[in-house]
């Protein structure tokens, strides 16, 4: 079981650091930007979570795979896209929503692993999930995706919910998983296709 967990959060690691890589080549870094932005996007958001929780050293620092698998990313998608300005619209938004799905699962499995609740596991989940975007769009210069009123932070709080859930009912591990990446990329995606958000907290007041 502990096997397919790593799989699934290598696979997360590799997602997220596409995403990161994308990102850096609509914004024309070079290389270390690249690999810079393909970093932070992939493993910032594991090492909040495993900082708050206290799993140090961090993860990637235990297992040196994890720069491995950004660093063979990045090389792929420097040498594969050489145009990314040519790449379909839509490509960066379903990459982020890959790896939203794959880390709000690994995220939960891992506070969960270390004895803590299941409320604590969803937020755990969530941080996982979208740290990684936050810092990258900051670095970006870009309000973070998670700040915005199109749906996000929302998909991966569900995807938390109906994984702890599915646990409490019985089901196994990577049943569970499945249902709760399916869950959070099942909003993610509609929101990305339909436009859909949350209504936005607006101050300002009408001139008479």
């Amino acid at each position: 079981m502990s096997q397919w967990i790593y799989i699934f959060d290598l696979c997360g690691t590799a997602v997220f650091a596409l995403s990161g890589a994308l990102a850096a080549g609509k914004h024309r870094m070079d290389p270390f930007g690249v690999i810079v932005l393909a970093s932070v996007t992939a493993i910032g958001g594991g090492s909040i979570r495993d900082a708050l929780i206290g799993a140090t050293p961090v993860f990637w620092i235990r297992d040196p795979n994890y720069i491995i698998v950004i660093l063979a990313t990045v090389l792929a998608c420097l040498v594969l896209v050489r145009k990314p300005h040519k790449l379909p619209a839509i490509t960066l938004p379903v990459a982020d929503a890959l790896g939203l799905a794959l880390f709000t699962v690994i995220g939960a499995e891992k506070a969960l692993l270390m004895g803590l609740s299941g409320m604590i596991a969803v937020v755990m989940g969530l941080i996982t999930g979208v740290g990684g975007g936050i810092i990258r769009d900051l670095l970006c210069r870009q309000v973070p995706m998670v700040l915005r009123t199109e749906i996000y932070a929302t998909a991966s709080i569900v995807g938390g919910i109906c994984y702890t859930l599915s646990l409490v009912v019985g089901m196994d591990t990577i049943t569970s998983m499945f249902i709760a990446m399916i869950s959070t990329l099942i909003i993610r995606l509609s929101a990305i296709r339909w436009h859909l958000s949350l209504p936005a907290f607006d101050l300002k007041t009408k001139r008479i």
